[in-house]
This record gives C-alpha cells, sequence and structure tokens, in this order.
C-alpha cells in the first residue's frame, strides 16, 4: 500500500514522535517504503510522521548516498547558513531560512549501529529539518511572527490555484 505524505494542517505534523525501542523487519520495512515516497516526491529527505507515522526516524538521500537515521540528536551546532529551504509537507513553497551551518550529529541506523558524525551545510540542513519533523516542528515555526504571516498567507493563495503541477514559488522573507 503506497502512503500519501500529510501535509500542513494534519495533525500529526505536530506531534512529537516516539523514541524507537527495537529494530526489526519491520521498521526496516518502512524505511525502504519512506524512501520510495520520497524519490516519487520528489524530495531529499523525509520523516516518519510525514507519513502519519509517529515513530523517530527518517530517511535521505546525501548527495547519492541513501540511508536511514532513527532516535537522533543533535549534540552541538555551530555557525549560520542561510539557504532556501522547501518541505514535502508544505508542497511548493520554498523560503530562504537561516540554520546552524555545522552539526554534530548522534543516532542509529538500520543494522543497530550507533552513529555519531558532522554535517555541515545542506547535509546538516537535510538532518535539522528532518529532526525539527520528529518533534512536530515545521518550517513556520521557525520563522518570526512577520514571516509565518506571509509564509502562510502564500502558501494559501498556492492551495487556491487548480490541481495542474504548480511551478514551485520561491519566497524571499524580509
Amino acid at each position: 500500500m503506497a502512503r500519501e505524505i500529510r501535509t500542513f494542517g494534519d495533525p500529526v505534523l505536530k506531534a512529537a514522535a516516539a523514541e524507537i525501542k527495537d529494530v526489526d523487519d519491520k521498521l526496516v520495512r518502512l524505511a525502504e517504503e519512506m524512501l520510495v515516497v520520497m524519490y516519487e516526491a520528489p524530495g531529499i529527505g523525509l520523516a516518519a510522521p510525514q507519513i502519519g507515522v509517529q515513530k523517530q526516524l527518517f530517511v535521505y538521500d546525501n548527495d547519492g548516498v541513501t540511508g536511514t537515521i532513527i532516535n537522533p540528536s543533535i549534540k552541538e551546532s555551530s555557525g549560520e547558513w542561510v539557504y532556501e529551504e522547501g518541505c514535502l509537507s508544505i508542497p511548493g513553497l520554498y523560503v530562504e531560512m537561516v540554520r546552524p551551518k555545522q552539526i554534530l550529529v548522534h543516532g542509529w541506523d538500520l543494522d543497530g549501529n550507533e552513529l555519531e558524525f558532522e554535517a555541515d551545510e545542506l547535509w546538516a540542513r537535510l538532518i535539522q529539518h528532518e529532526f525539527d519533523h520528529l518533534h512536530g516542528v515545521l518550517m513556520f515555526d521557525r520563522m518570526t511572527p512577520d514571516q509565518r504571516k506571509e509564509a502562510l498567507a502564500e502558501y494559501a493563495r498556492l492551495q487556491e490555484q487548480p490541481a495542474a503541477p504548480a511551478k514551485p514559488r520561491r519566497l524571499r522573507l524580509k
């Protein structure tokens, strides 16, 4: 059964996901299915809550290298990096956002191996974005009140457009 990506307004996106205690075949199949959904979207990352599964894992494609991170945590962060960010759960909207440039990540892979690594720029942004999804945080929550108002208005406008494939809208917030 193909899963659908939940979009803004779905309450599952605002709930914190549960920590995973055991990695089993069912979880491995879920991660494989998530990669298919992510690529069909198309995207470079997908968190389990985005398909309605309240578990702390996400899949990614980092420059052709795919994987899954379970129960991630961000141990350290530094610097700032402004970059245009989009979200599969907020289709069509791309916003320049500031996030830390470098992070130190801890988590687990599907083989039960502990992971700890540094990430920077786009790789760090991808992880931070998916990490947010695991804690019920969306891009809109990372904006100032004025930015959020402008972005929500643009997203509402995008939703009113006909169902034909829309050209993504880049929004530069003040």
